[in-house]
């Protein structure tokens, strides 16, 4: 996740997370070498020295939390948090592909695009634009529903 602009730029799922495919992630995660300047981790066995390698492989700056201090890293509990209450919480996972595929959907058609966030300052995650001061009052709105209904994203219509 992207600290500034709260956007998810990777996510997977697995069973059992291990040291290999933590480091797979991150190679997936930074593609032709582009990546953030910094990853913020905790201290979970998974990370190990092949996630380490790949991490500084891909030239990023690895900066650890102590551990029990998920404080420290608010960002990404906020957003997994949001995770749980707004999709899991309403949904019966029947298993590993459908729990990828239901995150898919989630991450990509309303965390990333629709869902406003208050540390933006209302707006969504990814774009540039500053608030709107007086928000447009003319045009129907129309309602996109995503995950079967679950969430919306309202829009006004062109």
């Amino acid at each position: 996740m992207n600290q500034g602009t709260r956007e998810v730029v990777h996510f997977n799922v697995t069973w059992c997370p291990s040291d290999e495919w933590a480091a797979q992630q991150i190679r997936e995660a930074t593609p032709w070498g582009e990546g953030p300047r910094f990853l913020i981790r905790d201290n979970d066995s998974k990370f190990g020295a092949k996630f380490d390698a790949a991490v500084e492989g891909a030239g990023i700056e690895l900066v650890m939390i102590p551990p029990k201090s998920p404080n420290l890293n608010p960002v990404c509990e906020r957003f997994l948090r949001s995770v749980r209450q707004e999709c899991l919480d309403h949904i019966i996972i029947l298993g590993e592909d459908h729990l990828r595929s239901v995150l898919r959907e989630y991450v990509e058609e309303y965390f990333n695009v629709a869902r406003p966030h208050q540390g933006l300052a209302q707006q969504v995650p990814g774009t540039n634009e500053e608030p709107l001061s007086k928000p447009s009052t003319s045009g129907r709105i129309v309602a996109q529903p995503v995950l079967g209904g679950l969430h919306h994203d309202y829009r006004r219509a062109a």
